[in-house]
């Protein structure tokens, strides 16, 4: 009787909506943008090279491309993979959100939502990633993400699962918290995921729609993080870092050159 009642709940159709969809858009989303940007600066085009943002590329030889590229996807699928496992498990609690699959709410209010959980998600991630440079934290979990000083878009992936995990389970704090449609939820992972493949991208390109973000600051922000390793704390924008006395050394004359 409990074992058919636990399958009723894994039966239901949110459980293919909220907890298998919005995984899948997860991976599929950051393979969208992730590819075409590592290919970018894996052939490195001059008509691009005004726009790295580091003067250094991150391999020198042909067989380094492997050196980042294999690694990298080898880890973004052993943490999709853990992820996914772990909101399974966790389906039981995640379905008394009020995450739902109800009528489709307005396009402005999910736009709208999908901004506030920007700014909320990249406030809680500069307290966590903060926290992650900590001497045994960096250690032990965060200094895997920080052995590719000038990142691809691929490595945006390239951390421990440890890591990865609390990153994810800050993304869905604002839809819990709000409790919003799923396609809100769908549309708010997808634009998580063009940040974690642009922060990584090496390009501060004029032309990404994150340039239309209030006060953001694009890839340059968290590349700067890589290249320094202190400071830039937050993903993408700088106003954490500002208001905590965070930034990166030489930041502000990047920006300002720019």
């Amino acid at each position: 009787m409990v074992l058919e009642s636990l399958l009723d709940i894994y039966r239901e159709p949110l459980f293919w909506r909220f907890a298998v969809g919005a995984s899948l858009v997860s991976v599929g989303a950051f393979a969208l943008f992730a590819g075409p940007l590592t290919w970018l600066a894996r052939v490195d085009h001059p008509a691009l090279r005004r726009y790295r943002i580091q003067p250094r590329r991150p391999i020198e030889r042909e067989g380094d491309a492997r050196r980042i590229i294999l690694p990298s996807l080898r880890l973004w699928i052993i943490n999709n993979a853990l992820q996914l496992a772990l909101i399974v498990l966790a389906w039981p609690l995640l379905r008394l959100s009020a995450v739902h699959a109800g009528p489709l709410p307005p396009a402005w209010l999910i736009a709208a939502q999908v901004l506030l959980f920007v700014y909320l998600d990249d406030f809680l991630y500069y307290w966590m990633h903060r926290a992650m440079h900590r001497p045994w934290l960096y250690r032990h979990i965060h200094g895997l993400h920080h052995r590719i000083p000038a990142p691809w878009a691929i490595a945006g992936h390239y951390m421990h699962p440890v890591e990865y995990l609390l990153t994810a389970a800050l993304m869905l704090v604002g839809p819990l918290a709000l409790g919003v449609h799923v396609v809100t939820l769908y549309a708010w992972v997808a634009v998580r995921q063009w940040e974690a493949a642009e922060g990584h991208c090496g390009y501060d390109l004029p032309w990404s729609p994150t340039a239309l973000l209030p006060l953001g600051d694009g890839a340059a922000h968290h590349d700067f993080h890589h290249s320094r390793r202190r400071g830039n704390y937050g993903g993408f924008l700088p106003i954490w870092d500002r208001v905590f006395g965070t930034l990166a050394r030489g930041y502000d004359e990047y920006r300002g050159r720019r």
